[in-house]
């Protein structure tokens, strides 16, 4: 796959992708989380990444949103979605929906939507996401007891890139093996053809070690486990709490977690814990031992009283006997219960295997002596003995529990992914469900909005008076300050936006023509000098190039220039849009100018002031079709007009308007 072909990916990029296992079906599938474990990548630029594929995919060119206004309603679109997810990895894939003039593409999200609603909006699931983020490899693993080795050049520089945990060394014969033997616990030979050959040590032939790396190191495994032990627990408790079936059994794999710590060790084996107690507390346990023989031997000292005749203490010194022998010929007796003593403390304080209670007899043996001293050598050899059974009991319990999560490895990926994937649907239901939102219908031109309410305002969505408007065609939009012209505009954009992109919208109803780009001119903050009054023409000079298929939106551009010049702009520009047969509102107070300098017939809606109360405007939000909307100063004449007692004046001002 041309990875470059994808609309921003560079070579970097492309050279990241390419390590990947599978970087062409995560480009398929649009897969932040999978594009997201190359090199460099993250979750934002994967979802760019994927956007991108999603679009060539589609054969989609992109530049539906025209120009900043759009592009910035889009974004105030996407917050409102995104504000309703509670992962991260949520809110990044939630910019991978973009609005599309491709009915495939539409198509494709609305199913999405499908499913998204069918769910069932859950605090108790909520809460459980808030412990959720996708999985990571752990990294800076070393296990120092272990190495690889390998005759084959090309077979060593793979078990480097592989396996970077363990040593990788080169090897020629057996005797090199042998030589490795000595400095590590264990020598993983990579080749066949060292089968049978005999060395001392723990030397294994595993030509699969390369492609089952949880046989070599199984501390990788079990790392990964240990390091993503929360997030796969609260992917397991969103299973169950949303009732979604999982890729595997629950208990099975929470038992093969409760297995192993935090740092990635073994726990709940008793044998293992017994021989890691063991060699903890052995220097203790034989101080302990010493001194229970002693002191055994200390009182039956006390309590005797030795005689020795004079002949027989000259004839044992002319032997050369020491005073331990003529202790150990008086309280030989004592010596050996002491002994048993010493020996029974250690072997019950370290709960000490048969064999190992034979190596723990050695340590107090030997001539009678007071006080009784151990012998080191002795416990060097226990401890050594102690230290190899636990390293092996260790090791033989990694790879054990290493093989059985390896089952589980390929389908913890899958319930974490299906965890972050209902986040996304979540998100989409909550918007729907908090903004009343419905599902529209494509239609083959211009657009019908019933009872659409506009979640862009600064008020309670509950508050937002509901708007009907339809619209083929050029129109001219008429009304009073603050009457809601610029708002209808916002809700027009948006409800495009938002059916574009597959996703429910905010109304009653909605039919709507599959535009092929939106174009929004907001108001101009006054009169623009030339150089920016023509470079706004060229811009419109640009739209009006092939805008069929085309919805654009704009705000008073009367503004930009004098009233007068401005009213015959607006008129061309309505005029070469009509007949391009692109659909177009123009926000305008100029209505009656602009119709009067155009050459082709303007249809002019209006949003009619009811009257004032209070001071307070009174608006029907909803245009009215066909209708010039009256002024704010011809509604405040009328109303001086019907208070005043001699209203002669202002009936004459109100036959002006």
């Amino acid at each position: 796959m041309e990875f470059e072909s994808i609309p921003g990916v560079g070579e970097k990029t492309a050279a990241a992708l390419a390590e990947l296992e599978e970087p062409a079906a995560a480009l398929e599938a649009g897969d932040v989380l999978g594009l997201a474990a190359a090199p460099g990548i993250t979750e934002g630029r994967a979802a760019a990444i994927a956007r991108g594929a999603i679009q060539r995919r589609h054969n989609d060119p992109g530049g539906f949103l025209a120009n900043d206004r759009a592009k910035s309603l889009y974004d105030d679109a996407l917050s409102l979605l995104q504000e309703r997810a509670v992962t991260t990895y949520a809110t990044k894939r939630l910019e991978t929906l973009y609005p599309s003039a491709r009915a495939s593409r539409i198509t494709e999200v609305q199913k999405l939507v499908d499913r998204a609603l069918e769910r069932e909006i859950n605090a108790a699931v909520t809460d459980a996401l808030g412990g959720l983020s996708p999985l990571e490899e752990p990294a800076g693993l070393r296990v120092r007891d272990r190495c690889l080795a390998t005759a084959d050049a090309e077979q060593y520089a793979k078990a480097r890139s592989k396996v970077p945990e363990l040593s990788a060394e080169t090897v020629e014969d057996a005797r090199d093996i042998d030589e490795l033997a000595r400095s590590y616990a264990t020598v993983f030979v990579l080749d066949e053809s060292f089968a049978g050959i005999d060395v001392s040590g723990d030397v294994r032939i595993r030509p699969e070690g390369l492609s089952e790396p949880e046989i070599v190191v199984p501390e990788r495994l079990l790392s990964f486990f240990a390091t993503n032990r929360p997030e796969i627990l609260a992917a397991c408790e969103v299973h169950r709490l949303a009732d979604i079936e999982p890729p595997c059994d629950l208990e099975t794999l929470e038992a093969g977690l409760s297995r192993v710590d935090d740092d990635g060790t073994i726990v709940g084996d008793a044998e293992l814990r017994r021989l890691e107690v063991a060699v903890d507390d052995l220097d203790a346990a034989v101080g302990t031992a010493e001194s229970v023989a002693n002191d055994h031997l200390r009182e039956a000292i006390k309590e005797r009283n030795v005689t020795i005749e004079g002949q027989d203490f000259l004839s044992l010194v002319e032997q050369g006997a020491r005073v331990d022998a003529l202790l150990a010929r008086e309280l030989d007796e004592d010596f050996e219960t002491a002994l048993e003593k010493a020996h029974r403390h250690l072997t019950e304080s370290l709960s000490l295997a048969p064999e190992e209670a034979e190596l723990a007899d050695r340590i107090f043996d030997g001539e009678p002596t007071f006080p009784i001293s151990r012998r080191k050598e002795a416990v060097s050899r226990l401890r050594a003995e102690l230290t190899a059974e636990r390293d092996r009991r260790a090791a033989q319990l990694k790879t054990e529990l290493a093989a059985d999560l390896a089952d589980l490895r390929a389908a913890v990926d899958q319930l974490v992914r299906n965890a972050l994937e209902l986040d996304v649907e979540l998100a989409i239901a909550r918007f729907a469900a908090d903004f009343d939102c419905v599902r529209p219908e494509f239609v083959e031109t211009g657009f019908e909005i019933k009872g659409g309410r506009s979640p862009l305002l600064d008020v309670d969505f509950a508050d937002v008076e509901p708007v009907d408007y339809s619209l083929k065609g050029v129109t001219l939009l008429s009304g009073v300050n603050s009457g809601g012209k610029t708002s209808l505009l916002d809700l027009v954009g948006l409800i495009l936006i938002l059916a574009q992109m597959g996703l429910p919208v905010p109304a009653e109803s909605v039919r709507l023509e599959r535009f092929t780009e939106l174009h929004y001119y907001a108001k101009s903050q006054g009169t623009l000098d030339a150089g920016a009054f023509e470079t706004t023409l060229r811009e419109f000079g640009e739209l009006i190039s092939g805008a069929e298929g085309r919805l654009v939106l704009v705000d008073e551009l009367e503004s930009i220039t004098e009233p007068g010049a401005s009213a015959k702009i607006i008129a061309g520009i309505l005029e070469a849009l009509d007949t391009q047969g692109a659909t177009a509102v123009f926000v305008s107070h100029l209505a009656d100018q602009i119709r009067a300098a155009s050459e082709v017939s303007v249809a002019v809606d209006g949003i009619q002031a009811t009257g004032l109360e209070n001071g307070e405007l009174q608006v029907n939000r909803s245009p009215v079709k066909d209708h010039l909307a009256r002024s704010t100063p011809e509604l405040i004449v009328e109303k001086l007009a019907g208070e005043a007692s001699d209203a002669s004046f202002y009936e004459s001002l109100l036959g002006k308007f």
